[in-house]
């Protein structure tokens, strides 16, 4: 081997970079571990409310070390890698170099969020009348629910297929005065389309760069924001992040902030009792009409003005009879200042609807005709809610809104209670500063407006505000007035944005997922440890020494890339465990052979070396495509996965050819002898003499037989699709004591009319899946489903536990929800086209590899073929079996990484058993064809069943120990192995003859070896 020197410094090199990026992740591990028990310490005693003082005393802690200085050395080995005298990082440098763990492991929210194009089109047209606008904007709405186009060329197709002689360029649409410097009354649609288009594409940017602010700001470590394509929808991923609700509202938040001027309570009022007058007369005349007597009488009207005055109070009344007289449901009014009036908030939106309702308003002076109603910021601790009525105009626009705010920032105000001060540019100040005298000589009030809802309503008691400062305080928390700094500073969405896909896992299930997934991790690395050494003896041992490096480089190039570490990234490596065995394997029986041959070790070990080559690389290239296919559409875990596979495959193929390479020549050099088996295996497999052709009609019609049932269950039974595909919402819910699914799944029918119940772990957690309102991906949706979740599983959780406390999901016995899901209609209708067009991807890459590198279309036949079948059966499997299996057999993004690998890893074999056939051309030229090709089978026999076997193992450790979340990834990749390595034998192989037996591919084949001959 050339460059000895050179790849011994390399790999020393390489092994102490991974080290020491590893110990950032050793010691990021050991501070938040205390970080959690001062956390624990100090509420120790405090059970009401624990788990979300104890979130926020952790935050506190760990941000009083963001400036401390630790030795990374001092607590962890091997301290001779860092200078002690000299290695000192902040905890922010130990954090933003500690290894970065998915939201499947650490906890956290994953959510896709979708800007609305539709409002960015409205507010370039100026909230347009334009009757084909809006309608081109509706038909949109429609196409888009089975299109891949984006919303903005399915609204050019509605537009063009209804225009008539309208153009994009008329001045109640696009022609406008805001976009006057841009498009022109004499353009084309095809011109203001391009213009639009960038536009488009510039808001989504803006809108993109708002949330990375906003996000930056929220404290997770290593975020993630990332924009999908050009369709308008943002990836962000906060692994960390334990207040779910709260990142909710950071990133859907529009921060439209407006300043209103508002009518006093007592300019208001009489339009309530008029509205609450109206709705009294015409329930009595519903009930009149009911009874027949459509009349009402002198009494019955005095009695109602007696309610009127029993409601403002001034006769003691009981509450049957103010709900008769109080329709509107009227709680109390403002004592003058800028509420009118005080509501339940369960009746918020039946007093809006009649506040607003056109019957009521045109009985409204004509100096209030465009007054607006909105509510005041709810205080969770109470039940009602404020009403506010601004004094708004004819365009709806307000004298101030949020684009003058240069700084926003936490402070106090004069009662010591959170608040959030305000900085504008000269113009806005000087807006401000007329508004703030007016309010001032006229004592009125200045409402503070931020997406549609009052967060205060001061007066002005000094006079004009000069200098455009301004503070906004009212009844909510520090991480509320935080937050709305923070918005406020990183600026206004161009748009609404609404979440269409949501992942949320609780802490505690991310440690659970982290302690199972490193236990199946060490019972396969010891299994293959101990069973290289078995069947290789010494040999095998250096495999070993390869493998924990390999290992060690894989985490290292992890942390060194800022590379996300999720569950299937976990599954990844141990899949990469079982398959970096596979380059060994084809090493040490390449040795075993040139040594059956008579060569010296030292000769045996560089033929060997040198003759397994071809069918490594090209075995882990194939694979290497189908991680890549998935690394591209992939997101989120999936991508996780991908990337670990990656990684897997190009350190193993270093850790193989070369680090194992240096240690048996280290050994040999030294005088030492390798017998590259013991004594047990020393003959295991040799001079094999199966006539696998001959067995191949048997194979074909067994393997009919199991696509034929594959087929029928998949047109009869179909399979279990999840919510990746078809939307909705997925809870996984933990309770103390084992549940019937039956009965839960009719408590749940009853009130969300569909759901689906599985056990999944155990019988006593339970991941159930509803429809309910699918189409609605607003938060106060979400809300709604996991409040009627929780009150139709009361009964089955602990006593006395409360709503938070559920949707938290942890403290000692972890009950409650542990983790959530969301999926929209459209998305899922996206991810599900994606998917497929990632399997054919591969399937056709793959087919090219083959072909460029065999040069025959049998060769990429036979292969695809056998992948075809592995695919088949597993989905027949899935569907026979999903039914009545004990965990989840949900086909999803998860279960398309698994069949990519079952892709890859089929591949791997099939190519291995082509390489061979190839080399027996053109090494024996009077051998027939089906010689050559029983032959090169049972010369690789050893190697796919040791492969096979050594990856199987690793699969059912992490199957059998492993997390319940990747249950069915492994089934699929189990199956999928057992299957690969029967169709590399029994499929792919006997296709290929049976296309190229005729004599096309062998005399090709035999032609192109004596070309080669001659030119030589």
């Amino acid at each position: 081997m050339q460059n000895k020197g050179l790849i011994k410094l390399f790999a020393l090199l390489f092994g102490l970079v991974s080290i020491y990026q590893l110990s950032f992740t050793f010691k990021a591990g050991q501070i938040e571990d205390e970080a959690e028990a001062a956390a624990i310490a100090k509420y120790a005693d405090n059970v009401e409310d624990y788990q979300s003082k104890r979130n926020a005393e952790e935050l506190r802690y760990l941000d009083s070390l963001k400036t401390s200085k630790i030795k990374v050395g001092d607590t962890f080995e091997p301290i001779e890698v860092y200078n002690l005298g000299v290695a000192q990082f902040t905890y922010t440098d130990v954090e933003n170099n500690a290894m970065n763990l998915g939201l499947d492991l650490k906890g956290g929210i994953n959510v896709i969020l979708q800007i609305s194009v539709r409002d960015i089109l409205k507010g370039l047209a100026n909230n347009s009348k334009d009757p084909v606008f809006n309608k081109a904007l509706d038909d949109a709405e429609e196409l888009q629910k089975d299109s891949q186009d984006s919303y903005l060329q399915s609204f050019f197709t509605a537009f063009d297929a209804i225009k008539g002689d309208t153009k994009l360029a008329s001045p109640d649409i696009f022609a406008n005065r805001t976009l006057s410097e841009e498009i022109k009354f004499d353009m084309s649609d095809d011109e203001v389309k391009s213009i639009i288009e960038t536009k488009i594409d510039e808001s989504i940017v803006s809108a993109f760069e708002v949330l990375r602010k906003r996000i930056d700001k929220f404290g997770v470590t290593s975020p993630n924001i990332q924009r999908l394509g050009n369709s308008g929808r943002i990836l962000l991923e906060l692994p960390g992040a334990k207040d779910i609700e709260r990142v909710k509202d950071l990133v859907t938040k529009t921060a439209q902030l407006q300043f209103w001027e508002t009518y006093k309570t007592e300019e208001v009022v009489p339009y309530l009792l008029e509205v609450n007058q109206a709705l009294v007369e015409a329930n009595k005349k519903a009930e009149a009409k009911e009874e027949g007597d459509a009349a009402v009488t002198e009494a019955q009207e005095e009695d109602n003005a007696d309610a009127i005055d029993e409601l403002t109070g001034q006769i003691e009344t009981d509450a049957a009879d103010v709900a008769e007289v109080n329709p509107l449901g009227i709680q109390g009014y403002g004592n003058g200042g800028s509420v009118i009036g005080m509501f339940l908030s369960k009746d918020k939106e039946f007093v809006m609807e009649q506040l607003n309702a056109s019957k009521h308003r045109a009985s409204l002076p004509a100096d209030m005709r465009y007054v607006r109603f909105v509510w005041g910021l709810q205080n969770e601790e109470s039940e009602f809610s404020e009403l506010y009525a601004i004094k708004s105009n004819r365009d709806g626009e307000p004298e101030l809104n949020g684009a003058v705010i240069t700084d926003a920032r936490q402070e106090y105000d004069q009662l010591n209670r959170p608040a959030v001060s305000m900085s504008m540019d000269a113009r806005g100040a000087k807006i401000w500063e007329e508004m703030t005298k007016k309010a001032y000589e006229t004592q009125g009030y200045i409402a503070i407006v931020l997406d549609n809802v009052v967060y205060s309503a001061p007066s002005v008691n000094t006079g004009a505000i000069s200098g455009g400062n301004s503070q906004i305080s009212g009844s909510f928390s520090l991480t509320e007035a935080i937050d709305l700094a923070n918005v406020l500073r990183a600026g206004k969405l161009p748009a609404s944005a609404q979440i269409v896909q949501a992942d949320e896992v609780g802490p505690s299930l991310g440690q659970e997922a982290i302690d199972s997934g490193m236990q199946s991790f060490l019972i396969a690395l010891v299994f293959v440890l101990l069973w290289m050494i078995f069947y290789y003896g010494k040999s095998g041992g250096f495999a070993d020494v390869a493998l924990l490096l390999n290992i060690l480089l894989i985490f290292g190039v992890l942390s060194s890339l800022g590379a996300v570490l999720t569950l299937p990234g976990i599954a990844g490596i141990v899949l990469t465990i079982g398959m970096s065995v596979d380059a060994n394997v084809l090493i040490f029986e390449r040795i075993k052979e040139e040594i059956a041959k008579g060569k010296t070790q030292k000769e045996a070990v560089k033929d060997g070396f040198s003759n397994a080559l071809s069918s490594i690389l090209d075995a882990n290239i194939t694979t290497g495509l189908t991680a890549l296919i998935l690394f591209v559409f992939g997101t989120g875990p999936i991508k996780g996965f991908a990337t670990t596979l990656i990684i897997g495959i190009l350190t193993s193929l270093f850790t193989a050819i070369f680090i194992t390479r240096l240690l048996v020549d280290w050994y040999l050099n030294k005088g030492g002898k390798l017998e590259f088996s013991t004594g047990l295996t020393k003959n295991l497999f040799t001079n094999l003499n199966i006539e696998f052709l001959k067995k191949r009609k048997i194979a074909y019609i067994i393997s009919g037989a199991f696509i034929l049932a594959s087929l029928g269950s998949l047109f009869t039974t179909g399979l279990d699709q999840g919510i990746d595909f078809v939307g909705g919402r997925t809870y996984q819910v933990r309770f103390d004591r084992d549940m019937s699914v039956e009965e839960v799944k009719t408590d749940l029918h009853e009130v969300f009319e569909s759901a689906e119940v599985k056990t999944i772990g155990g019988p006593n957690q339970l991941k159930i899946s509803t429809k309910y309102k699918v189409e609605d991906s607003s938060i106060e949706a979400d809300e709604e489903v996991q409040a009627m979740l929780f009150e139709t599983l009361r009964k089955y959780l602990p006593d006395g536990m409360t709503y938070d406390e559920f949707l938290d999901g942890s403290g000692d016995k972890k009950i409650g929800k542990l983790l959530s899901s969301k999926v929209s209609p459209t998305i899922a209708d996206d991810i599900k086209k994606s998917s497929i067009w990632a399997i054919l991807g591969s399937l056709v890459v793959v087919f090219l590899y083959i072909l460029l590198r065999f040069k025959k279309w049998q060769f990429s036949l036979g292969a695809v073929a056998a992948v075809f079948h592995d695919v088949l059966i597993v989905l027949g499997i899935y569907s026979i079996t999903w039914r009545f299996m004990p965990f989840s057999m949900e086909i999803d993004q998860t279960f398309i990484a698994a069949i990519l690998t079952v892709i890859g890893y089929s591949l791997n074999d099939t190519v291995v058993v082509f390489d061979r056939i190839r080399e027996y051309f053109n090494e024996n030229y009077g051998w027939s064809f089906d010689t050559t090709i029983n032959r090169s089978i049972n010369s690789t026999i050893s190697r796919t069943l040791n492969t096979s076997l050594t990856t199987l193992v690793v699969l059912l450790a992490m199957f059998l120990f492993g997390a319940d979340s990747l249950k069915d990834l492994l089934f699929a990749l189990i199956v999928g192995v057992i299957v690969g390595t029967y169709s590399s034998i029994f499929i792919a192989t006997p296709i290929m003859y049976d296309t190229a037996k005729k004599g096309s591919a062998t005399e090709a084949l035999k032609n192109k070896v004596k070309e080669e001959d001659e030119e030589a």
